[in-house]
């Protein structure tokens, strides 16, 4: 409406005062809108939300080898109710990262919770594998909440106040993987194995509900034309070579079922960037992804996102197998996921110190150092894992890198990009990540597997030496990859520049953000 000082849609934002003094027309006082919640309070929210959508990646892994009796299917079926998660997740973050650029990254983060509850709630009243499956797969497209989480905070967070919240925003990926396990193990020992789902959906509602009231509308939103030949695209290559990468275990990597998804999905994917090349508003601006600081920034997120799942299959393997193995611990299941559970914590309290240092010495020395701890950690590991203190201790020190490195990518990213393209490239980044993840319980997976030195007898001591190896490896790949990222000459992620031409709207200069940041034009 003409006069009432917004650009956005109805509801977007509070209105402002009519009259002088805040008098309305008739003379009567108006209501005092309500003020912006405090950084704190939007932090907070953003990192709850964040967890809640990271336990979903671990909700069912207490259960998992209870499913084929519990739903009546076969092993190999079960496993979908956790590739479908995983998958779903890599899929959704940079699609919904590009769509809220476009529609608002607070609308679309509190679609996918509402997707997340869906997801819960069908999951929770399935008696069968289907329905299990596809509300797995909503809830695993709740991870695209954390990118857009991530991007809200550039948007509506004072610089000084940037470094923490992306740290611990970023750092939820794994929190709430961390601290979910012993959370669902609890849960399943004591209740139904459907209680695990309603928890779920009771946490999915309390975000959305703290969404709605803290979290603002972001004031930047790109104006362009909804690339649907890229999201199916995108969605259908990585969709094929996900099942392929996670499948290939199981199914055997020359199996032609894995060869034909796996080697279609690239195709596809070739495809669609050549696509994505072309069009003039495409779902991935491949051009600014090949920028050497973004595609440094997003093959070291690939790395250590392997580097952190690596230790994540081997060192439950490890507390759990019987101590007749001559390698195991054999502690019990809640046991090993309590032993695990302080790297989440400790990945949670690095953020304050990731913030600060990130503001004094920028994100890249963030990330080597992330990287050096985590390659420090697999070498202990090599030499200290006969003990349950000493996992406790190592995946601890593991957290410390990946509350560091977590915490140096998103802002990475950012330096990088464009103000108004932070939702599709944070998107991207957690994607690599998720690619990182995937392919280490796949290849993980399959050199346990095969290090077993006879049926049923679990993976051998040299079966556990080369998966902690391959996640040195991981890690050191990781440390030279951030060492070489090219310094940007733009200012830091905090510092945000206003958009050009028809991006801009309407007066002199852009508009200020909730806590005086510069803002864009259109609020969503």
């Amino acid at each position: 409406m003409p006069g009432d000082g917004r650009q956005g849609g109805a509801g977007d934002g509070p209105a402002r005062p009519r009259g002088p003094g805040g008098a309305s027309g008739s003379g009567r006082a108006a209501r005092r809108p309500r003020g912006p919640a405090s950084p704190g309070a939007i932090v907070t929210v953003l990192a709850f939300a964040g967890l809640g959508a990271s336990f979903m990646q671990t909700i069912v892994l207490p259960i998992q080898s209870q499913l084929p009796e519990l739903i009546g299917v076969t092993r190999d079926d079960a496993a979908w109710v956790i590739t479908a998660t995983l998958v779903a997740g890599a899929v959704t973050t940079p699609i919904a990262g590009r769509l809220g650029d476009m529609y608002g990254k607070r609308r679309i983060a509190m679609a996918l919770l509402m997707i997340q509850v869906v997801g819960a709630v069908v999951a929770a009243l399935s008696d069968s594998l289907v329905p299990l499956i596809v509300g797995r797969a909503l809830q695993g497209m709740a991870m695209g909440v954390i990118p857009l989480g991530i991007s809200i905070l550039r948007d509506v967070l004072p610089p000084r106040r940037l470094g923490t919240g992306i740290a611990l925003v970023s750092a939820t990926l794994g929190v709430g993987a961390a601290l979910g396990l012993p959370l669902s193990a609890v849960i399943a020992e004591n209740a139904d194995w459907r209680a695990v789902f309603w928890v779920a959906a009771a946490l999915a509602l309390v975000a959305l509900g703290l969404f709605g009231m803290i979290v603002p509308p972001s004031t930047l939103r790109v104006a362009a034309r909804l690339d649907v030949p890229g999201i199916a695209g995108l969605a259908i290559g990585l969709l094929a070579v996900l099942i392929a990468v996670s499948r290939g275990g199981e199914w055997g990597w020359t199996d032609p079922r894995i060869l034909i998804i796996g080697l279609g999905g690239l195709a596809v994917l070739v495809a669609w960037g050549v696509l994505e090349l072309r069009v003039r508003d495409p779902l991935v601006d491949l051009r600014v992804s090949a920028r050497p600081a973004v595609l440094l920034t997003n093959l070291a997120s690939l790395a250590m996102g392997f580097a952190l799942f690596a230790s994540n299959v081997v060192f439950p393997q490890l507390l759990e197998l019987p101590a007749s193995t001559g390698i195991g611990l054999g502690q019990s299941l809640l046991t090993s996921s309590l032993a695990l559970a302080p790297a989440g914590l400790v990945m949670m309290a690095m953020s304050p110190l990731a913030g600060r240092l990130e503001r004094r010495s920028g994100p890249k020395p963030l990330l080597v150092a992330g990287a050096a701890v985590i390659a420090v950690s697999y070498a202990v590991a090599l030499v200290l894992h006969h003990e349950v203190w000493q996992l406790v201790l190592v995946n601890a020190i593991i957290g410390v890198g990946i509350g560091l490195g977590y915490a140096a990518m998103p802002a990475l990213i950012m330096q990088a990009v464009p103000p108004h393209e932070t939702g599709a490239a944070n998107g991207l980044n957690a994607l690599m990540r998720s690619l990182g993840t995937s392919s280490a319980a796949a290849v993980i997976g399959a050199v346990l597997a095969r290090s077993a030195v006879g049926e049923g007898t679990g993976p051998s001591a040299e079966g556990f030496i080369t998966t902690l190896v391959i996640g040195l490896v991981a890690s050191l790949a990781c440390l030279v990859l951030a060492a070489v990222i090219p310094r940007v000459a733009a200012g830091p992620a905090g510092e945000r520049t206003a958009l050009p031409g028809p991006e801009r709207g309407p007066g002199a200069g852009p508009g200020r953000g909730p806590f005086g940041g510069p803002a864009g034009t259109l609020e969503t």
